[in-house]
Protein backbone atom coordinates (compact mmCIF):
# COMPACT_ATOMS: atom_id res chain seq x y z
CA UNK A 1 0.00 0.00 0.00
CA UNK A 2 2.83 2.67 0.89
CA UNK A 3 4.53 2.44 -2.30
CA UNK A 4 1.61 2.06 -4.40
CA UNK A 5 0.56 5.58 -3.30
CA UNK A 6 3.88 6.95 -3.40
CA UNK A 7 3.58 6.15 -7.57
CA UNK A 8 0.21 7.71 -7.85
CA UNK A 9 1.81 11.20 -5.89
CA UNK A 10 4.80 10.69 -8.58
CA UNK A 11 2.89 10.28 -11.94
CA UNK A 12 0.35 13.32 -10.95
CA UNK A 13 3.76 15.41 -10.16
CA UNK A 14 4.66 14.06 -13.95
CA UNK A 15 1.50 15.30 -14.84
CA UNK A 16 1.60 18.30 -13.95
CA UNK A 17 4.91 19.23 -15.10
CA UNK A 18 4.11 18.58 -18.61
CA UNK A 19 1.21 20.52 -18.58
CA UNK A 20 3.62 23.45 -17.30
CA UNK A 21 5.89 22.78 -19.96
CA UNK A 22 3.30 22.94 -22.33
CA UNK A 23 1.78 25.82 -21.55
CA UNK A 24 5.26 27.83 -21.69
CA UNK A 25 5.71 26.31 -24.88
CA UNK A 26 3.04 28.20 -26.43
CA UNK A 27 3.58 31.43 -24.57
CA UNK A 28 6.59 31.22 -26.61
CA UNK A 29 4.45 30.82 -29.85
CA UNK A 30 2.79 34.34 -28.85
CA UNK A 31 0.43 34.58 -26.43
CA UNK A 32 -1.27 33.03 -23.81
CA UNK A 33 -5.33 31.40 -23.22
CA UNK A 34 -5.96 34.35 -21.73
CA UNK A 35 -4.56 36.92 -24.08
CA UNK A 36 -2.29 38.78 -21.35
CA UNK A 37 1.19 39.70 -22.05
CA UNK A 38 3.55 37.35 -20.44
CA UNK A 39 5.27 39.25 -16.96
CA UNK A 40 9.20 38.55 -17.14
CA UNK A 41 10.37 36.89 -14.66
CA UNK A 42 12.76 39.90 -13.53
CA UNK A 43 9.71 41.81 -13.11
CA UNK A 44 8.38 39.54 -10.75
CA UNK A 45 11.23 39.28 -8.25
CA UNK A 46 11.62 43.14 -8.13
CA UNK A 47 8.11 43.41 -7.40
CA UNK A 48 8.18 40.44 -4.79
CA UNK A 49 11.78 42.34 -3.17
CA UNK A 50 9.74 45.44 -3.25
CA UNK A 51 6.69 44.08 -1.26
CA UNK A 52 8.84 42.32 1.08
CA UNK A 53 10.65 45.37 1.86
CA UNK A 54 7.48 47.59 2.60
CA UNK A 55 6.34 44.50 5.37
CA UNK A 56 9.57 44.85 6.78
CA UNK A 57 9.67 46.97 9.64
CA UNK A 58 11.66 49.66 9.41
CA UNK A 59 15.18 50.04 11.32
CA UNK A 60 16.09 53.27 13.52
CA UNK A 61 18.50 55.26 12.19
CA UNK A 62 21.03 56.21 14.64
CA UNK A 63 21.47 59.68 15.82
CA UNK A 64 24.25 61.76 16.57
CA UNK A 65 23.86 62.74 20.26
CA UNK A 66 22.96 66.04 20.80
CA UNK A 67 25.40 68.91 22.03
CA UNK A 68 25.09 69.24 25.74
CA UNK A 69 23.13 72.65 26.68
CA UNK A 70 25.69 75.52 27.64
CA UNK A 71 26.12 76.04 31.53
CA UNK A 72 24.48 78.82 32.81
CA UNK A 73 27.38 81.45 33.59
CA UNK A 74 28.74 80.94 37.72
CA UNK A 75 28.15 77.41 37.37
CA UNK A 76 30.64 74.81 36.79
CA UNK A 77 31.40 70.76 36.15
CA UNK A 78 30.97 69.15 39.34
CA UNK A 79 34.04 67.17 37.64
CA UNK A 80 36.25 70.37 38.02
CA UNK A 81 38.80 70.74 40.52
CA UNK A 82 38.23 73.44 43.43
CA UNK A 83 40.23 76.40 42.77
CA UNK A 84 41.48 77.54 46.03
CA UNK A 85 40.31 81.22 47.47
CA UNK A 86 42.14 84.01 47.15
CA UNK A 87 44.13 85.10 50.27
CA UNK A 88 42.39 87.49 52.42
CA UNK A 89 44.05 90.87 51.76
CA UNK A 90 43.78 92.71 54.91
CA UNK A 91 47.14 91.64 56.05
CA UNK A 92 48.77 93.30 52.80
CA UNK A 93 47.58 96.98 54.76
CA UNK A 94 49.28 96.72 57.30
CA UNK A 95 46.57 97.79 59.29
CA UNK A 96 46.52 97.39 63.35
CA UNK A 97 45.33 99.00 66.50
CA UNK A 98 47.53 102.07 68.31
CA UNK A 99 49.59 100.16 70.42
CA UNK A 100 48.02 100.47 74.19
CA UNK A 101 50.26 101.79 77.21
CA UNK A 102 50.16 98.31 78.32
CA UNK A 103 51.68 96.69 75.21
CA UNK A 104 55.01 98.59 75.17
CA UNK A 105 57.63 98.46 77.07
CA UNK A 106 60.29 101.95 77.06
CA UNK A 107 63.85 101.73 78.31
CA UNK A 108 66.82 104.56 77.63
CA UNK A 109 70.32 104.54 76.75
CA UNK A 110 72.43 107.71 76.01
CA UNK A 111 72.86 108.53 72.24
CA UNK A 112 76.47 107.80 70.61
CA UNK A 113 75.79 111.52 68.64
CA UNK A 114 75.36 114.04 70.93
CA UNK A 115 76.15 117.51 71.45
CA UNK A 116 79.50 118.26 73.30
CA UNK A 117 79.64 118.97 76.88
CA UNK A 118 79.08 117.30 79.97
CA UNK A 119 75.78 116.99 80.51
CA UNK A 120 73.68 114.16 79.00
CA UNK A 121 73.58 115.99 75.47
CA UNK A 122 70.78 113.55 74.09
CA UNK A 123 69.48 109.85 74.37
CA UNK A 124 67.26 107.26 72.57
CA UNK A 125 64.27 106.11 74.37
CA UNK A 126 63.34 102.19 72.62
CA UNK A 127 59.69 101.20 72.65
CA UNK A 128 59.46 97.27 72.62
CA UNK A 129 56.06 95.71 71.92
CA UNK A 130 55.70 93.56 74.79
CA UNK A 131 52.08 92.28 73.91
CA UNK A 132 50.85 89.25 71.49
CA UNK A 133 49.55 91.62 68.54
CA UNK A 134 50.78 94.04 65.96
CA UNK A 135 49.91 97.34 66.60
CA UNK A 136 51.49 100.75 65.12
CA UNK A 137 53.11 104.48 67.08
CA UNK A 138 52.46 107.53 65.33
CA UNK A 139 54.01 111.17 66.41
CA UNK A 140 56.17 112.94 68.24
CA UNK A 141 56.71 112.84 72.19
CA UNK A 142 55.88 114.92 74.80
CA UNK A 143 58.94 115.14 77.62
CA UNK A 144 59.10 116.33 81.28
CA UNK A 145 61.16 115.83 83.89
CA UNK A 146 59.91 112.84 87.07
CA UNK A 147 59.63 114.83 90.03
CA UNK A 148 61.05 112.77 92.58
CA UNK A 149 58.41 110.34 91.24
CA UNK A 150 55.57 112.21 91.45
CA UNK A 151 53.68 113.27 88.81
CA UNK A 152 52.56 116.70 90.21
CA UNK A 153 56.27 117.42 90.51
CA UNK A 154 56.84 116.96 86.81
CA UNK A 155 58.61 119.26 84.66
CA UNK A 156 57.55 119.79 81.42
CA UNK A 157 60.04 120.18 79.01
CA UNK A 158 59.75 122.36 75.90
CA UNK A 159 59.57 119.79 72.87
CA UNK A 160 61.03 120.85 69.55
CA UNK A 161 59.51 118.74 66.77
CA UNK A 162 61.63 117.41 63.98
CA UNK A 163 61.09 114.89 61.49
CA UNK A 164 57.83 114.12 59.98
CA UNK A 165 55.72 111.67 61.65
CA UNK A 166 54.18 108.61 60.18
CA UNK A 167 52.66 104.87 61.30
CA UNK A 168 55.17 102.55 62.83
CA UNK A 169 53.91 98.73 63.02
CA UNK A 170 55.70 96.68 65.46
CA UNK A 171 54.84 93.10 65.28
CA UNK A 172 55.23 91.66 68.31
CA UNK A 173 58.30 91.82 69.83
CA UNK A 174 59.27 94.59 67.36
CA UNK A 175 60.48 98.08 68.50
CA UNK A 176 60.55 101.61 67.37
CA UNK A 177 62.64 105.06 69.00
CA UNK A 178 62.55 108.66 69.35
CA UNK A 179 65.73 110.50 69.57
CA UNK A 180 66.10 113.26 72.73
CA UNK A 181 68.34 115.79 72.35
CA UNK A 182 68.89 118.58 75.03
CA UNK A 183 70.36 121.43 75.61
CA UNK A 184 73.73 120.69 76.82
CA UNK A 185 75.66 121.24 80.17
CA UNK A 186 78.95 122.95 80.40
CA UNK A 187 81.91 122.83 82.64
CA UNK A 188 82.71 120.82 85.47
CA UNK A 189 81.51 119.50 88.57
CA UNK A 190 77.72 120.37 88.22
CA UNK A 191 78.01 122.73 85.37
CA UNK A 192 76.74 125.18 83.98
CA UNK A 193 73.84 126.85 81.27
CA UNK A 194 75.28 128.76 78.31
CA UNK A 195 72.28 130.91 78.75
CA UNK A 196 73.06 131.31 83.16
CA UNK A 197 70.65 129.19 84.21
CA UNK A 198 70.70 126.45 86.82
CA UNK A 199 71.17 123.10 84.96
CA UNK A 200 68.53 120.08 85.82
CA UNK A 201 69.39 116.66 86.71
CA UNK A 202 66.21 113.77 86.77
CA UNK A 203 66.88 110.51 87.30
CA UNK A 204 64.19 110.12 85.41
CA UNK A 205 62.00 110.93 82.27
CA UNK A 206 58.55 111.10 80.90
CA UNK A 207 58.14 110.43 77.82
CA UNK A 208 54.48 109.91 76.08
CA UNK A 209 53.04 109.28 72.69
CA UNK A 210 49.85 109.98 71.26
CA UNK A 211 47.49 107.05 71.83
CA UNK A 212 49.89 105.12 73.73
CA UNK A 213 50.26 106.49 77.14
CA UNK A 214 52.87 107.81 79.37
CA UNK A 215 55.97 105.88 79.97
CA UNK A 216 58.76 106.70 82.74
CA UNK A 217 62.08 105.79 81.78
CA UNK A 218 65.94 105.86 83.19
CA UNK A 219 69.41 105.78 81.90
CA UNK A 220 71.19 102.96 81.51
CA UNK A 221 74.07 104.73 82.83
CA UNK A 222 73.86 108.46 84.73
CA UNK A 223 71.46 110.75 84.86
CA UNK A 224 69.04 113.39 82.30
CA UNK A 225 71.26 116.31 83.04
CA UNK A 226 70.38 119.29 80.93
CA UNK A 227 69.54 122.87 80.34
CA UNK A 228 66.88 125.49 79.87
CA UNK A 229 64.15 122.42 80.03
CA UNK A 230 64.64 122.14 76.05
CA UNK A 231 64.75 119.15 73.96
CA UNK A 232 64.86 118.70 70.64
CA UNK A 233 62.48 115.41 69.63
CA UNK A 234 62.21 113.48 66.41
CA UNK A 235 58.97 111.33 65.51
CA UNK A 236 58.89 107.72 66.04
CA UNK A 237 60.99 105.36 63.88
CA UNK A 238 61.27 102.16 62.84
CA UNK A 239 65.31 103.08 62.44
CA UNK A 240 67.69 102.99 65.12
CA UNK A 241 68.99 106.12 65.69
CA UNK A 242 72.56 107.06 66.55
Amino acid sequence: MYHRHTGRITAAALAATAATLSLTACQADGGTAAGTAPTPVAATVATASTTASAAAPAKATPTTPAAPASRPAGTRSASAAPVPASPAAATSSGTAPACTPDALEATAYQAAVRPPGTGTGAAVVQFTNVSAAACVLRGHPTVAGAGNGSPQHSVPLKVTRTGTAASVRLAPGGKAWVKLTFVQVQGEADGYCVSGATPSVFPTLVVGLPGAGKHQVALDDGVFAECDNKVTATAVTSVKPA
